[in-house]
């Protein structure tokens, strides 16, 4: 018999539920392996399954998505990675018949990117591919003999439809490219630390709180469990055993209908099974048995070592002595949970310490508890960290925010790669390792828009494809971007005239091309409504209390021998870019008017800069005809309409008050 002994091992979804009892076994029992594993915290995973590997030596964990070639390359290669073990998926079949795009997504094009970068870097030696027993779809009630490795695949739902073409996609690149995968399909796996979607956990939570026991159909349907540590266990022995081309069934012959699996949790709990469990309506196809032949893996040296009773004893005292694992569950414990694919829905804060994401509301109640938890949980647990990264270190908003961060004593790192190169945009999110990224860089010209006109390529380099990148690299990894784009997508219309206190709102089409900086922002604007990760915050004729930099609107239009007077919506960044922070903690999305409400003209600024600065000040004013001979590109003039910005922030001031709080009263001379 073959061994195998692998140096640098990958593991993929490794934060989720079989994965890290895997992973955490490999650590304990093989110290001098490399463990690296790879997870984008998805709602089914939890840092806290990787507890006992997170102080080791040889374990590293990095948030990412399989989806992304860039990471997966970019850890194959700097890791030195030889074997993959890849259990990430999406596996929950209730959320198939609700959501099944997101598992093509998930189980086949991210297999499909493994494999890729397996072919390209042609130094993997193992490639095991975890599949489901649920890809031979039903077994015959009657039958006696389970589905061997050869059996045909007959998928009878969108999950196991997935799980079945990525495995046609490992066959595939083993046969053509020679790539030297294993595969393996098991019954279900039961355990701690299971998200409790899954019957097990699910039923175990709900006798907890004294609620019913749902039961899909006539519970007549039957299942094989194992349990964790046993699977497991045969992973291991596949990895160093398995045959390369081979697919190993992981199962056992002891089966059990799902309403006998009811009544032993009802048994464990004293409850009284004939008022504690309910039939609710059935999945739109639930196969009635899955039945499987392991001969295949015993002749390997593995075996079931748990038996049922001693196992679902063991996963029931772990959920009572851990009722808070998971944080607010309410919503999985429903018959047919289909709400929870939020991807990017747990927060890792670039540590290797790991905090609870629920707050102290999210907490089951445990009013009523059967069994009470040995664990005192008195105290809420800690949010996680934040960690910005930001783009725009030259930039004024975004030194600012890096200011900010210190004040907040919020930790931060300004981004090193140009937002027109992913692969060092890449690097910056492997390396920080951000909960969010703020993206203040791009081009507004120098010394104004007008450089934009005769630098049209550059503007679409960074205003347009950086900023697309950025949002990309930051949607790959599940992070929010904070992105700070312009209001000057907009002029006075007839809808919007001058004077009328109608501002343009978030769901407005821009209507302003006079520069070609204005349309490269509206253009870009528009692509990212496709991004879901993306907070957009429009800025305008930015303001702050330094009264010395040249690119503060007042201290330019204080230099201008000649200004126009027209009223604008405008940015006050003392008050406003403090706001941005909160809108990041809150994880805020979409568009947003990031100005202070109403609007000020040039004359009522400069007449304040004389009565709080400077006396003697004076100036004249001329038209937009004439202001149009002395500029390249025409100025966009409009107001914003701020209430969705008031709304979230009621202590918001107007543009008036503002000026004077943050910029005039600090610097009052007179």
């Amino acid at each position: 018999m073959a061994s195998y002994t692998p140096k640098n091992i990958l593991i993929t979804g490794a934060a989720g539920f079989i994965a890290s009892h895997v992973a955490n076994r490999l650590i304990r029992t093989y110290p001098h392996y490399k463990i690296v594993v790879l997870d984008k915290l998805d709602y089914c995973s939890n840092l806290k399954n990787l507890n006992p590997s997170k102080n080791s030596p040889s374990f590293k964990f990095v948030k990412g998505d399989i989806a992304s070639a860039d990471l997966v390359n970019h850890l194959l290669i700097t890791e030195g990675i030889d074997t993959i073990m890849h259990f990430a998926a999406q596996t929950h079949v209730d959320n198939s018949f609700g959501n099944s795009f997101e598992f093509t997504k998930n189980n086949i094009y991210g297999t499909h990117v493994l494999l890729e970068a397996c072919k390209v870097t042609g130094q993997v030696r193992r490639f095991i591919h975890v599949s489901t027993d649920e890809v031979y779809g039903e077994t015959d009630e009657d039958a006696l003999v389970g589905n061997h490795e050869a059996s045909q695949l007959l998928p009878t739902n969108p999950y196991s439809a997935t799980k079945a073409g990525a495995e046609m996609l490992v066959m595939a690149y083993g046969r053509s490219y020679g790539l030297p995968v294993i595969t393996t399909r098991g019954n279900n796996v039961y355990g701690p630390n299971q998200f409790p979607e899954k019957l097990i956990p699910k039923f175990i939570l709900l006798a907890m709180r004294g609620k019913v026991l749902p039961i899909h159909g006539d519970g007549s349907n039957v299942r094989s469990y194992l349990y964790c540590e046993d699977v497991a266990e045969a992973f291991e022995v596949i990895l160093h055993k398995g045959e390369v081309g081979h697919v190993y069934n992981i199962g056992t012959k002891k089966e059990r209908r799902v309403n006998d699996v009811a009544r032993d949790v009802c048994k464990l709990f004293g409850m009284d099974p004939e008022a504690s469990i309910k039939f609710v309506e059935n999945r739109p196809f639930n196969d009635q048995r899955y039945f499987l032949d392991d001969e295949k893996l015993k002749k390997l040296g593995w075996s079931e070592r748990t038996t049922w009773e001693e196992g679902l004893k063991k996963t029931m005292e772990w959920y009572t002595q851990n009722p808070e694992w998971w944080g607010d569950v309410s919503g999985a414990l429903l018959p047919h949970p289909r709400m929870l694919m939020m991807p990017g829905g747990r927060h890792f804060d670039g540590s290797d310490e790991i905090s609870s994401a629920a707050t102290a509301s999210d907490k089951p109640s445990q009013t009523h508890m059967v069994v009470p938890s040995t664990r005192s949980s008195t105290s809420a647990p800690q949010k996680p960290s934040l960690k910005f990264l930001i783009y725009g270190k030259t930039g004024w908003i975004g030194g600012l925010l890096g200011k900010l961060c210190e004040k907040q004593v919020i930790a931060y790192e300004y981004g090193k790669g140009r937002l027109e190169d992913r692969a060092s945009l890449l690097q910056d999110v492997v390396s920080v390792k951000p909960t969010h990224v703020f993206n203040s860089a791009g081009v507004t010209g120098r010394p104004n828009v007008d450089w934009c006109e005769s630098h049209k390529a550059e503007t679409i380099r960074a205003n347009v494809a950086g900023t697309l990148t950025l949002a990309d690299v930051c949607r790959e990894h599940g992070l929010l971007m904070m992105n700070f784009a312009t209001g000057c997508i907009f002029e006075y219309d007839e809808k919007h005239p001058e004077g009328s206190g109608v501002g343009f709102k978030e769901e407005d089409t821009p209507n302003f091309t006079g520069s070609f900086y204005s349309k490269t922002k509206a253009m870009v604007e528009e692509l990212l409504k496709e991004f879901d990760n993306v907070c957009t915050l429009r800025v305008r004729m930015p303001i702050s209390s330094d009264l010395n930099n040249p690119r503060n609107f007042i201290t330019k239009i204080s230099r201008y021998n000649k200004v126009v007077n027209i009223p604008n919506s405008m940015t006050v960044l003392d008050e406003l870019l403090p706001i941005s922070i909160e809108m990041a903690k809150r994880n805020l999305k979409g568009i947003w008017n990031f100005t202070n409400p109403g609007v000020v003209s040039h004359n009522e600024i400069l007449e304040m800069y004389r009565d709080y600065i400077n006396p003697d000040f004076k100036w004249a004013n001329f038209t937009l005809e004439e202001q149009a001979k002395v500029i390249v590109a025409p100025r966009s003039n409009n107001e914003m309409d701020a209430s969705k910005l008031k709304k979230e922030f009621p202590e918001l001031l107007s543009i008036k008050e503002s000026l004077i709080k943050y910029a005039f009263e600090p610097n009052k001379k007179t």
